[in-house]
């Protein structure tokens, strides 16, 4: 039995690499059907990632020509790899970043590259054993300045990229200006394949499939703020739904949680915006934004959209809490209630879609007025209740998402006019009269678009005035009659 237990012992490590062996080629199966699809879902939920790839391709293919094409190499020589590195480092995603690292980069180089030779020069003036120690104090001095600088929070944000190359240039130049002659030969060689590839990097971005930051924050703004609406209007539907009710109870049996839930995205957008915001500025005039578009608006609103997050957050909480406590007193505020979230979500999705379209947001007043009203309809209802003999503890729940969407609708309003201000700031185009027209009585809108005529009809005594109105419509026709005025000297 012991000679068993001791052979089954040794057997077991061969036993385990040997099914490992064999199961090599399930596993190396299993990896690559994962990273096909994943590589799959990233081209599929963004496809500019795959031209993206494909531009970074192209750049570095242009720039590797000074090393494969014998006349530039032979002006260029080893400091072609210059223009190779900063395609590797300028090339992002979007125009606005490539733009914000190229222009600082050259800027950087420039400078600093000046300053270093500079830097040399003067410390030649101090003869052969003080050069080094002028060299060392200048790199300290600049380099220890330039750091301290990258903690002003305006530096940090836009020019955080630039301070970088500056002191790794400087210090490059004059350091290795110490030990090569021709210095200033140099510096020219790397500045030129600096700015080759800085120049390749912003015309491959901007002409080829361009993909613009101000765009982006456009639409993420707009995507946010439909968010808050879809979650308003789902939470009005279920937590106020009338139990007599079939529809709301369907609606609740599906629950759309995906859709519930996406507002928390809005949670943590905050810094996606000031990136965007931030590569915005640097962005020449493209489609319906001008250079000067006042993208800090954009970022004020963000901020509007996460506190009316943050309150949405809150009201979550209750979300799921027990609907039957304090039915009788649910009863009676279910109305101004869902009256509330309703009104909040279409002026919301009014908002949202100003701005995508770049439209008046003149829409969302009506919605945003209705909310107020509803607002005062609920204080009337809770004044008119009596606590007495009431389960206060299964009342407070219930007042209490009241409260909350009391502030939700207050946050609302300072959206609207947050929006109304980057309409007139952007310039939005004013909405026409035809796009005012509601699709719930297209019929009786319709009437008031287009010119009517007036006759007057002499009859006796019973004279009248008919005003018909004419539609381009064919299927709409209204005649109006109307008691004709009295003449004058006639009472």
């Amino acid at each position: 039995m012991e000679i068993e237990s001791a052979t089954q012992e040794k057997a077991g490590p061969l036993a385990i690499a040997w099914d490992w062996v064999k199961a090599l080629p399930l596993n190396f199966k299993n990896i690559a059907v994962n990273l096909v699809r994943t590589t799959k879902k990233l081209g599929q939920d963004d496809p500019r990632r795959v031209m993206h790839s494909l531009k970074v391709g192209l750049a570095l293919t242009l720039v590797s020509l000074l090393y494969y094409w014998r006349p530039l190499y032979n002006g260029f020589g080893v400091s072609g790899m210059w223009a190779v590195l900063t395609v590797v480092v300028v090339f992002e995603f979007t125009v606005g970043a490539t733009l914000s690292k190229g222009l600082n980069r050259a800027c950087a180089t420039l400078s600093a590259g000046a300053l270093g030779c500079g830097a040399h020069h003067l410390a030649r003036l101090f003869g052969e054993k003080g050069e080094p120690i002028v060299l060392a104090f200048l790199v300290f001095l600049l380099a220890a300045a330039s750091s301290f600088t990258r903690f002003i929070p305006r530096i940090k944000a836009r020019y955080d990229y630039g301070v970088l190359i500056f002191i790794l240039t400087f210090s490059l130049v004059s350091v290795t200006g110490y030990r090569v002659d021709k210095i200033l030969e140099l510096a020219n060689e790397r500045l030129s394949t600096i700015g080759i590839g800085g120049a390749t990097c912003i015309i491959v971005s901007i002409f080829v499939c361009p993909v613009w930051a101000g765009e982006d924050l456009h639409k993420l703004i707009a995507f946010n703020i439909e968010k808050l609406a879809s979650y308003l209007e789902g939470f009005g539907g279920e937590y106020f739904a009338d139990p007599e009710d079939h529809e709301g109870n369907v609606m609740a049996s599906k629950g759309d949680k995906a859709l519930l839930q996406g507002y928390k995205s809005v949670l943590n957008s905050k810094n996606t915006e000031e990136s965007l915001a931030n590569f915005a500025r640097w962005e020449p005039g493209h489609g319906r934004f001008h250079f000067c578009h006042p993208w800090k608006q954009y970022l004020k609103i963000g901020v509007l959209a996460r506190q009316c997050a943050y309150r949405i957050d809150a009201l979550n909480g209750y979300f799921n809490s027990d609907l039957q406590a304090a039915m009788e007193f649910r009863n009676k505020i279910r109305k101004p209630s869902k009256k509330m979230c309703s009104e909040a979500s279409k002026a919301l999705k009014a908002l949202a879609l100003s701005i995508k379209t770049m439209t008046d947001p003149s829409t969302a007043k009506s919605h945003v007025e209705n909310s107020k009203t509803a607002i005062d309809e609920l204080k009337l209802v809770l004044k008119a209740v009596s606590l007495e003999n009431a389960d206060l503890l299964a009342i407070v729940p219930i007042a209490s998402v009241a409260s909350i969407l009391t502030e939700i609708t207050k946050c609302v309003e300072n959206i609207y006019e947050s929006v109304h201000e980057l309409s007139c700031l952007a310039e939005f185009k004013s909405t026409s009269v035809e796009s005012t027209v509601s699709p719930e009585k297209p019929q009786a809108q319709l009437l008031v678009l287009h010119c009517g005529s007036i006759k007057p009809v002499l009859d006796g005594d019973n004279d009248h005035v008919i005003i018909t109105v004419h539609v381009t419509n064919e299927e709409y026709s209204l005649q109006t009659e109307f008691p004709q005025l009295p003449k004058p000297g006639q009472s």
